[in-house]
């Protein structure tokens, strides 16, 4: 091969240098562009390609890997890439590989869990996953901060989606019968629900959290109260039987009922988280307010079945606290066993009364020995308690608070905490009584000996009548019937048209009709010996006078 000349004259003693051009044959053109074709998909798949993240579910049940869809509002965001054990193998974590478009539900706050059929206090969920497998269900966080480790929810959360609304805490002694997803009731229709609840720091109470939907939360103030509307409510009591529901729904799972008092002025919308008390019922829950409760002891020499703890208290009618300790005790000197009997009264319950007696008294409320001498000076004027039945057919007895002038005075102790109230015998004691005492006269009677004299009395009159009947009566029927005879020959001597046989005729009559009436009183004294001693009676028929008819 023959190497191509320079340009110009080459100088002595250098070396010639030989040149040549590179060139590409059109081979490689078509794998040349496929690759890059293939690193821009790289690149664009990469720039699509959202984050990953790390769930931890306590088990991996409907969890498949390369299968299991991550959905938000029904649309796919994500797929579960992997799943497997924990170290210490007590969970399974799931590597769920999120689209370029829910990079947001990176967020700290954000909530997952696992779609699947559950039936619940809200109802029946997930149904559609029967024929499309489960799916991991997913809701948006509000946080700032970004995370990769999430805990997965065992449950769904009641609330999802940024569902318009407020969010508001009760507290209660217990839970009872509501769980998550209990419907909230206002005036008996449905408008939010429970989200949530925990115990409190010392243990003592629960706190449930309630989720109001818009715009129905405008109605929540401030001075709305709140009670538990689960199941039926059936109270058998002293004010008698009392049967209530919210709905179908609050029977089986339960619920719970809010409103606020008739008359709330200056009342206004609650904010949110703002904190209630969850009160047992309706009744108790719309009350007006307690105020400063005081408690007095009464003390019983009676019996007191019938009497329950929450039972009544009434004063004057007008209810103002309830029974809260029923104790036997047992006294030395009388040897017997008193019943002591603790009530609390609530005397803000009076209304205008109580501020009416206040000012009139210029009494604090705040002032405890001030109370105790108003109590002191109701006591000298009788004030008592009593145990009265509430219900003929329960039983049930109440407390009742009234005034009794005529009651014997008894000491008050000024010094003696709780403060102890009078008692009288209930009314039920007082007639039993007073039928002990009439029946105790009733047997003094001597009424064996007053009943001996009667029995001599009627036998005597029994023999009396016999003789009249055997020997007075029969003489006398006999003269009559000689004079009936001495009169019809007179009558027969006369004349027909004479004034002389016109009056034997009245005669006569007159005779046959007293013959008659002692004929009939004679039978009336053989039916009615008695009645000569206690007289004929008012009521008796004229017919009580004839017999039967004589031949």
């Amino acid at each position: 091969m023959k190497s191509q000349a320079t340009d110009g004259p080459q100088a002595p003693g250098q070396a010639s240098i030989k040149t040549r051009r590179f060139t590409i044959s059109l081979v490689w053109i078509v794998p040349i562009v496929a690759v890059l074709i293939g690193i821009s998909l790289v690149v664009h798949n990469l720039l699509q390609e959202g984050p990953s993240i790390v769930v931890t579910f306590k088990t991996g049940d409907g969890l498949t890997a390369n299968k299991t869809e991550v959905k938000y509002r029904n649309v796919v965001i994500g797929h579960v890439s992997d799943v497997e054990l924990t170290d210490d193998q007590k969970n399974v974590v799931a590597t769920i590989k999120l689209s370029k478009q829910a990079e947001s539900f990176t967020r700290e706050d954000s909530q997952f869990w696992v779609v699947r059929p559950r039936i619940g206090a809200g109802g029946v969920s997930g149904i559609d996953t029967l024929l499309s497998g489960d799916y991991i269900g997913a809701d948006i966080g509000q946080a700032n901060n970004r995370a990769k480790n999430f805990k997965g929810l065992e449950n769904p959360p009641a609330i999802t989606y940024g569902e318009p609304g407020k969010r508001f805490t009760l507290h209660t002694p217990d839970l009872g019968s509501l769980d998550i997803g209990s419907p909230v009731y206002y005036r008996k229709i449905p408008v939010g629900q429970v989200v949530g609840y925990a115990l409190d720091k010392d243990g003592k109470g629960v706190n449930i959290d309630l989720f109001i939907h818009s715009p129905n939360d405008a109605y929540v103030t401030e001075n709305t109260r709140f009670w538990n509307a689960s199941g039926i409510d059936v109270s058998v009591g002293a004010n008698g039987f009392a049967l209530k529901t919210e709905s179908l729904s609050s029977m089986l799972v339960g619920g719970i009922a809010f409103r606020a008092p008739d008359y709330s002025p200056n009342d206004k919308a609650a904010a949110e988280e703002y904190a209630y008390e969850l009160f047992p019922d309706q009744q108790t829950a719309l009350a007006p307010p307690n105020g400063k409760p005081q408690y007095l002891s009464l003390r019983f020499d009676q019996a007191l079945r019938g009497l329950k703890v929450d039972a009544p208290v009434e004063f004057l009618g007008i209810e103002i606290g309830k029974v809260v300790a029923i104790n036997l005790d047992f006294d030395e000197k009388k040897q017997s066993f008193p019943i002591n009997v603790g009530i609390v009264i609530y005397p803000q319950r009076l209304g205008r009364a109580h501020d009416k007696l206040v000012k009139a008294l210029l009494h604090d409320p705040d002032d405890e020995a001030a109370g105790v001498r108003l109590i002191g000076t109701f006591i000298e004027n009788g004030l008592r308690a009593q145990a009265r039945n509430g219900n003929l057919l329960t039983g049930q007895l109440y407390i009742a608070l009234d005034f009794y002038p005529k009651a014997e005075k008894v000491a008050f102790d000024v010094n003696a905490r709780p403060i102890v109230i009078p008692t009288i015998p209930g009314s039920l004691e007082e007639l039993q009584n007073k039928l002990q005492a009439m029946v105790d006269r009733i047997a003094k009677l001597p009424v064996e000996r007053i009943a001996n004299n009667l029995d001599g009395n009627l036998t005597e009159l029994r023999k009396s009548l016999v003789q009249f009947n055997t020997k007075t009566l029969p003489s006398v029927q006999s003269t009559l019937a000689d004079v009936s005879k001495t009169l019809q020959s007179a009558n027969s001597t006369l004349a027909e048209d004479s004034p002389q046989r016109e009056q034997l005729s009245q005669t006569l009559d007159e005779l046959k009709r007293m013959s008659r009436s002692l004929r009939e009183f004679s039978d009336y004294l053989g039916r009615h010996p008695e009645s000569l001693i206690r007289g004929r009676p008012d009521n008796a028929a004229p017919s009580d006078m004839q017999g039967p008819p004589r031949n």
